[in-house]
């Protein structure tokens, strides 16, 4: 199965991790899209859900780390997520709504969807279907990922206009401890790319050695990576990478 093609726009080279963040300006927060914005380079964030089902730029399943707060984001409604500072602003968590008006195609956006199930699995549905009403009408480059394969088919089945793309690792266990054994060793051969209709991965950085990249790759896929932090680091990975999710230096 063939989809979509991901956006020359992503192709330019460089992908802003969370948004441009830095001292004083949180991950994803509308400060560090705003910055992206501004220079001019592709953004990544990711969506977690609040608990009346609005999808929200978040990376974290828990508040604690990057808020004064605790407890599980899908515990809290989006109003109250909205009104909860990020640490080191006074802006809240963003509705991704709020993003996509901000950003308003200026710059792609590469959306990632944070596993649902617990185990990469199918229990999955209702925060695809948020993202997805959420860029219905938009008309900037955006396309979307998640390491999950179940995830992913719910683009191919219910937004297959959009592009489609896996987040993908070495799956080791030292890294990766809360999923099962059988969950690693399936998802690190990748064997979902063709079925769903894939046109990218963003593979881990450090592990872009894998023969199973370069066998995409020369089949047409489009490889970006996760994450890029000093220019060095950048050379070795354009070697292979098409794009580069970078943070902690401007290129």
């Amino acid at each position: 199965m063939t989809g979509p093609a991901l956006p020359a726009a992503f192709l330019k080279g460089h992908i802003a991790h969370r948004g441009l963040h830095s001292e004083g300006v949180p991950e994803n927060s509308m400060a560090a899209y705003r910055a992206a914005v501004e220079l001019g380079v592709a953004i990544e964030l990711d969506i977690q859900p609040s608990s009346d089902g609005v999808a929200m730029a978040f990376h974290d399943y828990d508040l604690h780390r990057l808020t004064a707060a605790a407890g599980p984001v899908d515990a809290q409604k989006a109003e109250a997520l909205a009104n909860i500072p990020l640490a080191g602003s006074d802006e809240g968590i963003p509705r991704f709504a709020d993003v996509l008006a901000m950003v308003a195609g200026r710059v792609p956006l590469l959306i990632e969807i944070k596993d649902r199930d617990g185990d990469m699995g199918p229990d999955v549905g209702p925060l695809e279907d948020a993202v997805i009403a959420d860029l219905a009408g938009y008309e900037g480059d955006a396309a979307v990922m998640s390491f999950n394969p179940y995830s992913v088919a719910c683009f191919r089945d219910r937004a297959p206009h959009l592009p489609r793309g896996l987040v993908t690792s070495a799956f080791d266990a030292r890294n990766w401890p809360e999923l099962s054994h059988a969950t690693r060793d399936r998802l690190r051969d990748i064997p979902d790319y063709e079925p769903l209709g894939c046109s990218f991965i963003s593979h881990q950085a450090n592990a872009l050695q894998m023969p199973r990249v370069a066998d995409l790759k020369s089949e047409g896929a489009r490889i970006l990576c996760w994450t890029i932090r000093s220019k060095a680091e950048e050379g070795q990975a354009r070697k292979i990478a098409d794009a580069v999710t970078f943070e902690g230096y401007l290129p």
